[in-house]
């Protein structure tokens, strides 16, 4: 068996439990294809050594051979995994690193229990829609693609924008706003979520579309179907306007009308016994830290 293993940064309090997760690898006889700069990170900045059995830079000398991808850190890390190796039929399970973290799901007391969980095959496969984002006039960003989100932003910190929003050609609404989001089921728990939008589980066949400080109070998110496309127009003072996709970000000219629609492959993740979705927002929200609940 071959495994990847994925990471950016972690701190000198996270090395006891890589070593664990490393010992555990080493000990099955389980082949690493490791991140070669997380590896120079773990060696020069961290000290500590650590097992694999290759190299991996970018997605172009990725093994596809690999049964599993690991994510070391917080979900930052694990959306930086997608983009880095971009193989869709690998599962891919998050060792959380970072702190609040709803897709790096092994905390670091479950490590163990969790790794054997996984090598007994005892799991679930969750796949993932992802967003596909065109530009009208300009060309596609390097992968176009995000599991959480895209937004689009106002460039002025003293002026809104106007995002006309049409699905599948029908007009939808104009949003004076700060922004929009349209995230995935996974970003529904991300930015979204952050500004009073509504969680979705994995598996829902929807988008939501989240409006960022409307001047209309009256406006609220939602959610629509994901086989829909979606179509944004932007004005606003000035030239530009930022598009967001995940973690990455771009100048777009108002011109440029943007098209959103699932994306035609879907990202694997890993489900482990004990940590199904609703257990998951229970305790990563704290809900029914109440003593009354």
């Amino acid at each position: 068996m071959k495994v990847a293993v994925f990471g950016t940064l972690v701190s000198d309090e996270f090395v006891p439990v890589l070593q664990e997760f490393f010992q555990f690898l080493k000990k099955n006889k389980i082949e690493v294809q490791l991140y070669k700069p997380f590896y120079t990170h773990l060696i020069e900045d961290l000290k500590t050594s650590t097992y694999y059995t290759s190299f991996f830079h970018s997605y172009s000398d990725f093994d596809n051979n690999n049964d599993f991808i690991f994510s070391v850190g917080g979900d930052g890390t694990f959306l930086q995994s997608v983009l880095t190796i971009r193989n869709f039929s690998i599962p891919v399970i998050g060792v959380n690193g970072g702190r609040l973290g709803f897709l790096a799901d092994i905390s670091e007391n479950q490590v163990h229990d969790a790794l054997d969980n996984i090598f007994r095959n005892e799991y679930k496969v969750v796949e993932r829609s992802m967003l596909e984002v065109e530009f009208s006039d300009q060309e596609n960003i390097d992968f176009n693609f995000a599991l959480n989100e895209m937004t689009v932003l106002k460039t002025d910190n003293s002026s809104m924008i106007n995002v006309t929003a049409y699905i599948n050609g029908e007009f939808l609404n104009n949003y004076w706003a700060d922004g929009l989001i349209i995230a995935t089921p996974t970003g529904s728990t991300a930015y979204s979520l952050s500004v009073g939008g509504p969680i979705l589980t994995p598996n829902s066949e929807n988008f939501v579309i989240t409006p960022l400080a409307p001047h209309n109070l009256t406006i609220r998110p939602i959610v629509v179907p994901d086989n829909c496309v979606i179509k944004l127009k932007v004005e606003g003072r000035g030239t530009n306007y930022l598009t967001s996709i995940d973690s990455r970000s771009v100048a777009v000219e108002f011109s440029t009308l943007l098209t959103v629609k699932k994306a035609g492959f879907k990202l694997k993740t890993l489900q482990l016994p004990d940590q199904p979705f609703f257990n998951t927002l229970r305790t990563k929200l704290m809900w029914g830290i109440d003593r009354r609940n």
